[in-house]
C-alpha cells in the first residue's frame, strides 16, 4: 500500500518515555512586523523579544536553525482584537498581531512526513539526524507544509531533528513520503546545542 503525500508539519505525538501527548501548551506573541504566515505544525524559534505584557515572541525556524517547539493552536486574546479574526481563520496571517499555542516540551516526540525528493529514508536512517524543509502552509487545511529532508539524513549533530523511528500504523510504511517520529535534535529549551546521530 502507497503511503499518502499530505504533509501536515510536525505533530506531536507522545513522549520520549512513551508517555501520551496531552500537552501542556505555552502562548507565544507573534507581531505584525512578521511577514510570515504560521500554521498547525510549523517550527517556530523564540525571537527574543515580546509584546508589552512580556509574553515571549516567536517567528518560524529556519532551515538549519534551532527551534524553540511547534505551532499547535491559535490564542485568542482580547487585548489583540485581529486574534478573533486568526481564531476563526485557523492560522496565523502574516504580517497580523496574534498569538500561537506551541508545544515547546522538549521531551516530544513529533509525527512529519519525509519529502523523499533524491531519497527515502530506510530502517538505517533510524538514530539519524536530518534537517526540514521549508514549504508554505495551506489556507485550505491550515496545516504547515514543513517535511523531514530525507536527503540530508545524516550523523552531523547540527541538523534539526533526530530520526526515533517510523510511525507505527497500518497505513504507513517505509518507503515514499512515509510518517516518522522524530525528535528536536536543536532545542532553543534546554541549551543542548544538538547531538550527533547514530
Amino acid at each position: 500500500m502507497a503511503n499518502s503525500n499530505i504533509a501536515t508539519g510536525l505533530t506531536p505525538r507522545r513522549h520520549r518515555n512513551g508517555a501520551p501527548f496531552v500537552g501542556p501548551l505555552r502562548k507565544y506573541y507573534v507581531p505584525a512586523s512578521d511577514a510570515t504566515a504560521l500554521f498547525i505544525g510549523d517550527p517556530v524559534i523564540i525571537a527574543g523579544t515580546g509584546d508589552d505584557r512580556g509574553v515571549p515572541a516567536v517567528t518560524r525556524a529556519s532551515v538549519g536553525g534551532r527551534i524553540t517547539g511547534v505551532v499547535v493552536g491559535i490564542a485568542n486574546d482580547p487585548a489583540v482584537p485581529a486574534s478573533n479574526d486568526m481564531m476563526e481563520l485557523g492560522y496565523r496571517a502574516a504580517s497580523t498581531e496574534g498569538y500561537v499555542l506551541v508545544c515547546d516540551d522538549p521531551t516530544v516526540l513529533y509525527e512529519i512526513q519525509e519529502d523523499s525528493d533524491t531519497s527515502t529514508l530506510a530502517k538505517t536512517s533510524i538514530g539519524l539526524n536530518a534537517d526540514i524543509i521549508i514549504a508554505a502552509g495551506s489556507t485550505y487545511t491550515r496545516r504547515s507544509g514543513v517535511m523531514l529532508d530525507s536527503s540530508t539524513a545524516a550523523t552531523t549533530a547540527t541538523l534539526a531533528l533526530r530520526i526515533v523511528e517510523l510511525e507505527q500504523r497500518p497505513d504507513n510504511e517505509i518507503g515514499t513520503t512515509a510518517k516518522w517520529l522524530v525528535a528536536i535534535n536543536l532545542p532553543t529549551e534546554t541549551g543542548a546545542a544538538g547531538s550527533t546521530g547514530v
